[in-house]
């Protein structure tokens, strides 16, 4: 059964058309692929189905309902995970992974729930076992300014374990990680799907996804406007 929709959407950015009548369907538990080359939309996308940009054209749905009836609501079942880590360069691993907990329960209203439209409760235990899979409890004292680009970016991927929700939206989440890492970014994603959550990631790298959805974004370049004559 279809959980998350795309329908016919279309992507303008700066004047220009990225990608055309773009559909897709996403049932829980199901993954989704983005591929194509640099430029052909797929951070866009990523930003688009979180509710940050808003199609040209077309219609994006939850459950048969429009993101933009509620964008509240959309906010809370999801995680977006962009290019930047957005770790806080003053504040310990532990103190990072806390805060953004705590400010994700305050935005959804300390939404707990296992439905798919807000966050669970990040307990102790929780935020311990997220520090734990991306093999970071060694580092849990440590600032963040002094932190590697492949710990910030696990850092920045426990976030996803600690506030379960339902909905995952990854642009190119094993940048900067090591082999090991990748194995674990992969298993935490093998562990969302087990639970009946979704995911969908852009990504250069082949990531062991089984049973994901192709969805290449190079077959969706609209076709240039026609030469003007003046």
């Amino acid at each position: 059964m279809t959980l998350f929709e795309g329908r016919n959407l279309d992507c303008r950015r700066g004047g220009r058309d990225v990608f055309a009548g773009l559909s897709f369907e996403l049932p829980a538990g199901g993954a989704l692929l983005l591929t194509g080359a640099n430029g052909s939309g797929k951070s866009s996308l990523l930003r688009m189905l979180a509710g940050l940009l808003r199609p040209a054209a077309g219609a994006i749905l939850w459950d048969g309902e429009s993101i933009a009836e509620d964008p509240g609501a959309h906010a809370a079942r999801l995680h977006y995970l962009g290019h930047l880590d957005a770790v806080k360069p003053v504040l310990s691993v532990r103190e990072n992974l806390r805060f953004w907990a705590g400010l994700r329960q305050a935005a959804v209203g300390g939404g707990a729930g296992d439905d798919g439209a807000g966050a669970k409760d990040a307990g102790p235990d929780r935020l311990e076992a997220a520090l734990d899979h991306f093999a970071l409890g060694e580092l849990t004292d440590v600032p963040g300014r002094l932190l590697s680009a492949g710990q910030r970016r696990r850092l920045a991927l426990a976030r996803l374990m600690a506030n379960p929700v339902a909905l995952w939206l990854l642009d190119e989440p094993s940048v900067g990680l090591d082999h090991a890492s990748v194995g674990r970014l992969t298993a935490a994603i093998a562990g969302h799907r087990a639970g009946g959550g979704s995911v969908i990631v852009a990504t250069h790298t082949a990531l062991d996804l089984p049973d994901a959805v192709p969805l290449p974004l190079d077959a969706l370049v609209p076709p240039p406007l026609p030469e003007m004559i003046w």
